[in-house]
C-alpha cells in the first residue's frame, strides 16, 4: 500500500491535471493552478480516500483549523487525523 504522502499527492495531482512527479511537498496549490473548487474536490477526494473528516470550512477557509498553505502541510494534516482516529 502506498504511503499517505503518496495518496495525497496523486489525489492532489489529479485535481490539478498533473502527473504525481510534477507536484512537491513545497507547492502550494496556487502554484498547480488549484482553485477553490478544486480544492474542496480535494479535500472530499481525500476524506473518501482516507475515511476521515477534514476540518475545512470551505465558505471560510481561513478559519478552518486545516492548514492548506503547501502540499507538505496537507500531508501532515491528513497523517494527525488518521493518527487521531486509529
Amino acid at each position: 500500500m502506498s504511503s499517505i504522502q503518496d495518496r495525497v499527492i496523486a489525489i492532489i495531482a489529479e485535481q490539478a491535471v498533473l502527473d504525481p512527479s510534477d507536484v512537491t511537498l513545497e507547492s502550494t496549490l496556487e502554484d498547480l493552478g488549484i482553485d477553490s473548487l478544486g480544492l474542496v474536490e480535494s479535500i472530499f477526494a481525500i476524506e473518501e480516500a482516507f475515511d476521515i473528516s477534514v476540518p475545512f470550512n470551505a465558505n471560510e477557509p481561513e478559519k478552518s483549523e486545516f492548514d492548506i498553505s503547501s502540499v507538505r502541510s496537507i500531508v501532515a494534516g491528513i497523517e494527525r487525523l488518521i493518527a487521531e482516529q486509529a
